[in-house]
């Protein structure tokens, strides 16, 4: 693969709008190729910081109420008992509406909130595969890896025994999610790497569903799940039965 050539592909590649083969190609190339892994890693640090930019000035919950407050319009007095009850009438009807509309919307922004998450998850899977160093702490040893992020974290979490489950640990590292601080370990299965994130469920800036998603315009697979007040999530291009099973080894072990 000339990497002249790729480059004119990796913002395809890390939006995760390749077809699922040459999504594959592409990642082998990037793990190998060290032009390519510092030029990705470089574009998706930039994107996550243009993200964050944007967040930076998000007027507070409190800042919409006061301004909503202050401009709220004064409810009139004196009127007619006909006019009124037809005025009351016209709220009521108006107020549904509205209410069906903002509980659209909601399910709309938490829908978008979701795929914020979850595509913030798939930038830091792409990041380490990009990384010529992706792991912090280096053993196939859960009884390692464990031990090394007590006290760099606020929770612990347990590792799954792999044995005989053709999945093998490299290692992990310290990672942050919307400035949330969690684990993310790192797993080989038949040439693919697979990411595991942990965080506390409650430090998270969106509530996710109980069940395998995969972000949208993203081609990796992805399963999360919360388990004792922790968030986990599974991603990357392995199968989905491969996924699905290593899932169920940390559901195990938690």
């Amino acid at each position: 693969m000339v990497c002249e050539f790729s480059k004119t592909k990796l913002d395809t590649y890390l939006d995760g709008e390749l077809q699922d083969q040459e999504m594959r190609s592409f990642d082998a190339h990037v793990r190998n190729c060290p032009s390519c892994s510092a030029d990705a890693l470089g574009r998706v640090q930039m994107k996550r910081s243009i993200q964050a930019a944007g967040r930076r000035f998000t007027p507070s919950a409190e800042f919409r109420s006061r301004i909503q407050k202050s401009i709220a319009t004064k409810p009139l007095r004196n009127f007619q008992l006909g006019w009124m009850l037809a005025t009351a009438a016209t709220v009521i009807l108006v107020a549904g509406t509205l209410t069906s509309a903002y509980l659209g919307n909601r399910s709309a922004r938490d829908l978008a909130s979701q795929d914020h998450v979850l595509s913030e998850i798939a930038d830091l899977h792409v990041e380490t595969l990009a990384s010529s160093s992706p792991v912090d702490v280096i053993s196939t040893d859960r009884h390692t890896v464990k031990p090394w992020f007590q006290g760099k974290i606020p929770f612990a979490f347990d590792l799954p025994e792999l044995n005989n489950s053709g999945f093998s640990l490299l290692g992990g590292r310290l990672t942050y999610l919307d400035q949330t601080p969690g684990a993310h370990l790192i797993y080989d299965v038949r040439k693919h790497h697979i990411s595991v994130f942990v965080f506390q469920e409650r430090s998270l800036p969106a509530r996710l569903d109980e069940k395998s998603v995969t972000p949208r315009k993203l081609s990796f697979t992805t399963e999360t799940w919360s388990q004792g007040g922790l968030r986990y999530f599974v991603i990357g291009d392995a199968s989905a039965a491969d996924i699905d099973s290593l899932a169920k080894l940390f559901k195990a072990a938690s």
